[in-house]
């Protein structure tokens, strides 16, 4: 504690509030359109770059886009310190579509397995390829999306208008030597003692010529991981060194190879001897962005495991534990079920986690797990509603998050198909509520500043969207059934993509 007052805790530093705007869309839905329920995007993920853009859907697509306003002039940035003219938004474009999963069928278990994509991850490019994973709820697949050229031949052997020759003496010379083919050429049997050249020779033989036609995007299926879990797969995460990646499920946590597909290490398991003494299950599992040794995983019961893969080969005990304990007095039925965590990232920093469970966001620091700190209440409003949100199995909803890649906001999905996006710098109080639409404050309603101490400090920050009770943020009636649960950040610019329904929007700020 510092022993400023309120005016005082104010940081200087804090940058001011972004004012965001809609840059594009698509799959924009018309008035009264219904959406197919295979179309609903299911998963949103950016590469290092920032220059494309994958999502997947409930139909087993993966979509990609990539961006064209800066491929012709170069790095945005760098223009920008020439005070070069740039484009007033990020703009990209669609780009190819490839289907990743199929509907299959478990017949040792009698399951039905969904094509639905449930998460993207993006690896590293190669000879101008792009490389990444995609995962339905059992089968991971590796994909080399790659332009290939169509090639043709322009020009033939035979010239077809001198086919029937003006020159007598090479008609007669050929006519008997020469035997059709079955592709329709013909052959000559230079060896015959009754063949000879014409003076001046063929006049109509020609190089056959190789043409490039246009290029297209081809997408192959570089290799199949799969039976590897016995419950639905919940998370994937590619390591820093470029070779390995993390699979999670609900119980277990696998370890494979990119170059190696019928084998991998199980480095986390959480299944007790009996079922019945399950307390818990894994609800995401993240890869630290620098160090290759060290992962994170979060629980059903609010906590954050953080492993070190060179302790042991099977990491049953964590390094750290990241956990908030709620006062017995405040606990209800539903307090269990709201703390499950349902992601986890990491800051590019690698020192901030950031977790997202049913009605908070929260800020840890590696250094220090005994709370977050910073916590952003995402829809308190509908806490009084959670009966009603049990009743309709809407408390399930699993929330992504995200944070920025200079690591000053983060941002989160809620209903009514708005997001929030919140300051978490030291004194910052932004707290912003948009919507997904070309009009993104359209229902803005600005929450009162709140005062926040130093990160430094013990104290928690506690900021909250503006909320009033009965009404969500806006001050209109929730629609639980539009709900906002994917988007993601760009890596280096301050532009955020997320899907509503089958519709991909994007906003700059």
């Amino acid at each position: 504690m510092n022993g400023k007052g309120p005016e005082d805790a104010r940081d200087p530093a804090a940058p001011p509030a972004l004012e965001w705007k809609f840059a594009q869309v698509f799959g924009e839905r018309t008035a009264g359109e219904e959406v197919q329920e295979v179309d609903i995007i299911s998963a949103i993920e950016f590469d290092k770059s920032g220059d494309h853009l994958a999502t997947g859907d409930r139909g087993g697509r993966v979509v990609l886009f990539e961006r064209t306003d800066v491929r012709a002039h170069g790095c945005r940035r760098d223009l920008e310190r020439l005070d070069y003219p740039v484009s007033r938004h990020p703009e990209f474009r669609y780009q190819t579509e490839f289907q990743s999963h199929e509907p299959e069928f478990d017949y040792l278990k009698s399951l039905e397995i969904e094509e639905k994509i449930n998460k993207i991850r993006w690896c590293q490019t190669a000879n101008s390829a792009l490389f990444l994973l995609s995962t339905n709820d059992k089968t991971i697949k590796f994909w080399k999306v790659q332009e290939k050229k169509v090639k043709r031949i322009s020009e033939m052997n035979l010239d077809p208008s001198q086919a029937g020759g003006n020159d007598s003496s090479a008609s007669s010379s050929t006519a008997g030597p020469r035997a059709c083919l079955p592709n329709g050429g013909c052959s000559y049997n230079y060896m015959c003692n009754d063949f000879s050249f014409p003076p001046g020779g063929f006049p109509s033989l020609r190089l056959p010529v190789v043409a490039g036609q246009e290029t297209s995007l081809v997408a192959k299926c570089r290799r199949i991981y799969a039976h590897a879990h016995d419950y639905h797969i919940n998370s994937i995460s590619n390591n820093s060194d470029g070779e390995t990646f993390i699979s999670a499920d609900d119980l277990r946590i696998n370890l494979w190879n990119l170059e190696i597909s019928n084998q991998s290490f199980n480095i986390v398991d959480v299944k007790p001897a009996n079922m019945e003494d399950l307390t818990e299950v894994i609800t995401s599992a993240e890869f630290h962005p620098t160090h290759c040794n060290t992962l994170a995983y979060s629980s059903s019961k609010g906590s954050i495991r953080l492993l070190d893969l060179r302790q042991s080969a099977l990491c049953d005990n964590h390094s750290q534990l990241f956990e908030e304990h709620e006062a017995s007095s405040s606990r209800s039925f539903f307090t269990e079920i709201i703390a499950s965590i349902s992601d986890i990232k990491f800051g590019k920093d690698g020192r901030h986690i950031l977790s997202r469970d049913y009605m908070t966001l929260k800020l840890w620091d590696i250094n220090m797990d005994s709370r977050p700190v910073a916590t952003f209440q995402v829809h308190e409003y509908l806490r009084p509603k959670l009966c009603d949100l049990y009743e309709n199995d809407s408390i399930f909803d699993k929330f992504e998050c995200c944070l920025s890649g200079d690591g000053l906001r983060v941002a989160t999905g809620s209903y009514s198909n708005l997001f929030r996006v919140f300051g978490c710098v030291a004194g910052s109080t932004e707290a912003m509520t948009l919507e997904a639409s070309k009009n993104p404050m359209r229902r803005q309603v600005q929450s009162p500043a709140r005062t926040a101490r130093s990160l430094s400090s013990l104290t928690r920050v506690v900021r909250r969207g503006a909320e009033s009770p009965g009404i969500d943020a806006n001050g209109n009636s929730y629609d639980f059934t539009t709900k906002l649960l994917h988007l993601a950040w760009h890596p280096t610019e301050n532009s955020i993509a997320c899907a509503a329904a089958n519709s991909l929007y994007m906003y700059y700020a």
